[in-house]
């Protein structure tokens, strides 16, 4: 009976070692960064307490970029999130040879670098050569052509489309196998009882779909907050803070002002927000799922 006790420590183990190691302890060391001036190579370190996080409050290229992380989510479920789960039904419901084809095509973004698609749409952007202003020349839009990422007004939202992008085919793979998994029996028993397609859908499908649907808002709100590379990679935060995220933020105050201490402060604050967002979504989830419990 005690060596079964000791069974389930010893497997957990291993991975709490990691979690602590990995996880709980740059954490730790991040926050306690957060209370010190510090250039990132000097060995002497200056405590200034609360400074850091004064300086956070009061700074307006921070709040953009908070700002900048809200509507990146907002757009991100808005818009990733059905696109997603169109696609997925347009597959469940091809079940050929194009069907195969179009999921192969689709998913090519997930197969490419995050910095091959950065630089990639860096250049359909471009506004000499690029694919997007040639293509508006050539249907008679061209006054609509611009310097997509040159321009504050534009810059964000270019940056998100690309997010989007890149994006979509996790959450349609995601969608297109909680799809799969419902029996076919029962879409069966639904248009014999008169359902059309679309009722089926919203009626059948999209309910037993809530709880995948959740996981994929959760993700998407998480991803959304610590994002990074492609902002990074096509416009590092410019022009003019415009597509600033707090991660963007964060990295350029740590290791290009080498100011670690505020940089801390910064990564500190996108972890309580990360960690803020995820309880307040899952805490409505339950009390969501034990209000439709209870009928």
């Amino acid at each position: 009976m005690d060596a079964e006790r000791l069974i389930v420590p010893a497997f957990l183990a291993p991975a709490m070692l990691f979690i602590a190691v990995y996880l709980l302890w740059p954490i730790g060391q991040t926050v306690q960064l957060s209370f010190f001036s510090w250039n990132g190579v000097s060995p002497v370190r200056d405590f200034v307490g609360m400074e850091n996080w004064s300086r956070l409050a009061n700074d307006p290229v921070f709040w953009l970029a908070f700002r900048n992380n809200v509507l990146l989510i907002v757009l991100s479920i808005g818009i990733q999130i059905p696109i997603s789960m169109a696609l997925a039904v347009l597959l469940d419901r091809l079940h050929n040879r194009l069907g195969k084809i179009l999921q192969a095509v689709w998913f090519i973004p997930m197969l490419l670098s995050t910095v091959a698609i950065g630089v990639l749409f860096t250049n359909v952007y471009n506004p000499n050569f690029g694919m997007l202003n040639r293509g508006l020349e050539a249907v008679g839009l061209g006054n609509l052509t611009r310097a997509w990422l040159g321009e504050p007004e534009t810059a964000l939202f270019a940056v998100i489309v690309v997010v989007i992008w890149q994006f979509v085919p996790f959450y349609m793979i995601l969608f297109a196998a909680a799809l799969g998994d419902l029996s076919e029996d029962l879409r069966g028993a639904a248009l014999i009882d008169g359902a059309t397609e679309r009722q089926y859908f919203f009626r059948v499908a999209l309910p037993a779909l809530k709880p995948v649907i959740g996981v994929a808002v959760t993700l998407s709100i998480i991803g959304s907050l610590k994002y990074f590379d492609i902002v990074w990679v096509m416009t590092q935060g410019g022009p003019v803070n415009a597509t600033e995220l707090m991660a963007t933020y964060m990295f350029r105050s740590a290791f290009r002002a080498n100011q670690v201490g505020y940089g801390s402060t910064i990564a500190s604050a996108l972890f309580l927000t990360v960690l803020v967002a995820s309880l307040i979504f899952m805490a409505w989830r339950t009390q969501r799922r034990k209000a439709e419990e209870r009928g």
